[in-house]
């Protein structure tokens, strides 16, 4: 998912963001935080994978699942609906901490039912993904910041359709399903950073943003190696 348009987060490109200083900080403020973010997500995954304690615990627990499913949901509200607290210090980093705490649970019990070549191979070609949407992000002069609506229509139909493979649940619709997912966020992780690094792209975010813009593109690599992960475990049976 991506969460940018909740909040008056868009907005079309002023001057004041053009100062390559003040944009350079901004990015490697909001890529530094992504770092920490998947930092953590890893070691959770890596956890989940190599400590079967862990898992079976967790099985064993599942109430643990849905706390951690409320709370990242939560999260996401809060970070998403109230500016003031995503723009203040610390109550912005205490909620991304406890977002991305519990997501990381989340991703670690569902790749703990994948073998371990499969992760792996799924966070290589995540990696490879992320790295050349990013520079093709950075590079190309197409602005795709103005497609937001086109791709919320595409999530959309991407929900709708989620919910027919779950009522007629099969190994071609599964596969369908992510490859779609693949391709959407991966267009979301294009407008994302477009959406970062501003320019002359019609929209931008605000430099006070950076917690906004660590969150989505944190959401978009996740939800591409979570999609990467689901075709390569589906390919494999």
């Amino acid at each position: 998912m991506s969460l940018y348009g909740s909040d008056a987060n868009l907005r079309p490109f002023e001057d004041s963001f053009s100062e390559k200083s003040i944009r350079h900080a901004f990015i490697r403020k909001v890529y530094t935080i992504i770092m920490f973010q998947l930092a953590i997500t890893t070691a959770f995954i890596c956890l989940f994978l190599y400590e079967p304690n862990v898992k079976l615990y967790s099985m064993e627990h599942p109430a643990m699942f849905w706390v951690a499913f409320a709370m990242t949901f939560i999260m996401i509200i809060v970070l998403s609906c109230c500016p003031g607290v995503r723009r203040s210090f610390p109550s912005n980093f205490i909620c991304l901490f406890l977002f991305t705490f519990f997501e990381s649970f989340l991703l670690g019990s569902a790749a703990s039912y994948y073998d371990t070549e499969a992760v792996m191979i799924a966070v290589a070609i995540c990696a490879v993904i992320c790295l050349a949407l990013t520079i093709f992000a950075f590079q190309t002069k197409i602005d795709f910041t103005a497609c937001s609506g086109i791709l919320l229509v595409a999530l959309l139909i991407l929900i709708i359709f989620g919910f027919f493979a779950i009522l007629f649940p099969g190994k071609i619709m599964q596969l369908l399903y992510a490859s779609g997912a693949a391709l959407i966020f991966s267009a979301y992780l294009v407008v994302d950073t477009q959406l970062m690094i501003g320019g002359k792209h019609q929209y931008s975010l605000s430099p006070e943003e950076y917690i906004f813009a660590a969150l989505n593109i944190y959401l978009d690599i996740i939800n591409i190696f979570m999609s990467v992960l689901q075709i390569i475990g589906y390919a494999r049976d």
